[in-house]
């Protein structure tokens, strides 16, 4: 049996994933940042198999659904996603990541998921996805 680092790369990859997430950030945030949540959420652009969603229509969305939830500001990023859809075939579409530091006021959960279920309907979309980070931050 010959030993790569490839594969032994991969295994140190997977064991890593594997670590406690007991970490106290605000521990590790110095030069004055603090510790800090930022949710991602991931837009599909596509309406069945075709571009659907407009920049009027995103531009719309951005201005009636997300800035009033979070008036003090976030992030948008152009993405090429893409997923297995129900017969297996790959799902290439163009996308949209809303980048959002939580400020930990009550309810944000609620609004990002409120987010989340007006795109689904507007949209005719299956699913957002939502990723919380833990991190420092600094304005």
């Amino acid at each position: 049996m010959r030993f790569t680092a490839v594969p032994a790369l991969n295994l140190a990859l997977l064991l890593g994933g594997c670590m406690s997430l007991d970490v106290d950030v605000a521990q590790l945030c110095t030069g004055g940042l603090k510790p800090v949540t930022t949710a991602e959420l991931f837009f599909g652009r596509n309406i069945g198999d075709a571009p659907g969603v407009s920049d009027a229509d995103w531009r719309a969305f951005i201005d009636q659904e997300v800035t009033p939830r979070f008036p003090d500001g976030l992030t948008v990023i152009d993405a090429a996603g893409q997923w297995r859809g129900p017969g297996g075939a790959v799902v290439r579409e163009p996308s949209k990541v809303l980048l959002v530091v939580l400020s930990g006021a009550p309810g944000e959960r609620d609004r990002l998921d409120a987010i989340r279920a007006a795109y689904k309907a507007r949209f005719r979309q299956d699913s957002v996805m939502l990723l919380e980070r833990q991190g420092c931050a600094g304005f």
